[in-house]
């Protein structure tokens, strides 16, 4: 039996109002806010939040039951270099766990949980995305920022070793069709669509045979879906298979569009993961997912959903999301709108060389403990600052260590594209001391006593080099 042993959800701090769209361009408002990227954070930082939100519930040894780890989007930091192996990194997955991307299309997000589910071993499945669109567009006011991670495996129950099922998988299917009706090429920055009716006439008939597909074959009735969550780009498509599925059934759940916005490939996995949350066990959920074509997933809760406590749940961070992002801000983060830098130079582009002789600190943030005295270093060095020993350090993951900010400044001079930089003095809990950037804060509300924990940020970017390593944030 196969099906999700854990799963985590990830919505940025910073929400831009609807309303904030409409009093620079006028006309009709929308409801609610979309959850928007910070100017640190990319789809690959997102992904490790994710997948750390869906890995910390299982314990400290979960990283090493990954076999392999997929991640999607349709906003790749990188091309041509693989996105997934800043995930691993980050996550200090085993060397033998393999890392692949599947990027390009918001389909791409169902095709590799399909995968997952009918293949072999634990697979950690990513999928985010950074939602964009022309000033004042239905895309950019519907679109959101987010990430979520699936971990699908065999499960435990029965054998005693990993983690039990949450869901199992009973089945489904997916129906496919070539027709023009969202596009993207390479460059740009927002997609295109042909006219609604006739992506609504292609997208109804294929969602509603892979619907009756599904239930057949997994032998369930429509009576016994408690909740469906649907998504895809055509929202007119969405809204009337969703009329046409759910008679009989016990209706359609959140799509999250009033508080974090479409989230493109990310969101069949967010959706599922928001329901997974709601959730009581013996309940069947259906994922659908229409974006060049139509898949459908049946899962059926156990009970061993209701032990399960997920690291944050995503009803937490929509509710406790910053709303109010200057709309000004937010183009300037999405790259729609240039503004004066500070005068100062721009960063060097990172040391590929550097980076990979320090991966385990860069990346997954892991420092040296002294074996005799139990003393933290961070960075890790080979020298103890307590007795002097040599080579006598262990490694100390300390990604998931809480801190106390003990000291801090706030530099309006340092080259930053969102001035000012928070810089404070850390003390982690259990030993150990950093200086470093705060991130997702006021710079008039940080004090001294202030409770923070890491997160994986980008610092800047230069040659087309992502510099990724963490940050500090306040702890919600």
């Amino acid at each position: 039996m196969r099906g999700i042993s854990s799963f985590g959800g990830y919505v940025p701090h910073h929400r831009l109002a609807r309303q904030a769209i409409a009093d620079a361009h006028g006309g009709a408002a929308g409801k609610g806010a979309r959850a928007v990227a910070s100017y640190d954070e990319d789809t690959n930082s997102m992904g490790v939040e994710a997948a750390r939100m869906a890995l910390r519930p299982l314990g400290p040894d979960a990283p090493g039951s990954v076999d392999q780890l997929w991640f999607t989007t349709t906003s790749p930091s990188y091309a041509d270099k693989t996105n997934a192996t800043t995930l691993h990194a980050a996550l200090r997955l085993d060397r033998e766990a393999a890392a692949f991307d599947a990027v390009g299309s918001t389909r791409s997000a169902a095709g590799v949980l399909r995968s997952a589910l009918v293949g072999t071993g634990t697979t950690l499945v990513v999928a985010a995305d950074a939602r964009t669109g022309l000033a004042n567009s239905a895309d950019e006011r519907d679109g959101g920022d987010g990430a979520a991670a699936l971990l699908i495996s065999d499960g435990g129950a029965s054998s005693g070793e990993g983690a039990p099922l949450l869901a199992t998988y009973l089945g489904g299917a997916s129906t496919s069709e070539e027709f023009l009706d969202r596009w993207r090429v390479p460059g740009d920055v927002r997609s295109k669509q042909w006219e609604e009716r006739f992506g609504e006439m292609r997208y109804v008939p294929l969602g509603t045979e892979a619907w009756k597909l599904a239930l057949d074959r997994a032998g369930v009735a429509p009576e016994d879906v408690d909740i469906i969550v649907i998504t895809g780009p055509h929202a007119r498509a969405v809204r009337q298979v969703s009329g046409k599925i759910s008679v009989g059934t016990g209706g359609i759940g959140d799509d999250l569009g009033a508080t974090v916005g479409n989230t493109g490939a990310a969101h069949p996995l967010l959706l599922l993961a928001n329901a997974l949350e709601h959730a009581t066990p013996g309940q069947v959920i259906c994922l659908v997912v229409l974006a060049d074509g139509c898949d459908v997933f049946l899962f059926r809760t156990t009970a061993d959903l209701a032990n399960f406590t997920p690291s944050r749940t995503i009803a937490a961070q929509v509710e406790g999301g910053h709303v109010g992002l200057p709309y000004t801000k937010f183009l300037s983060w999405k790259g729609m709108l240039s503004v004066q830098p500070p005068n100062r130079p721009e960063p060097a582009r990172a040391s590929a060389s550097a980076a990979a002789r320090n991966a385990a600190w860069k990346f997954g943030f892991v420092g040296g403990q002294d074996e005799v005295s139990g003393a933290v270093q961070l960075p890790p060095a080979r020298v103890s600052l307590t007795t002097g020993s040599i080579d006598e350090m262990r490694p100390r993951p300390m990604a998931d260590v809480h801190g106390t900010v003990v000291t801090f400044t706030v530099d309006r001079l340092a080259y930053s594209p969102s001035p000012p930089v928070v810089f404070a003095v850390v003390d982690f809990d259990g030993g150990g001391r950093l200086p470093i950037e705060l991130t997702d804060v006021d710079a008039t509300e940080v004090a001294i006593g202030d409770r923070v924990e890491m997160t994986f940020r980008r610092l800047n970017q230069s040659d087309g080099i992502q510099n990724y390593f963490w940050k500090a944030r306040p702890i919600p």
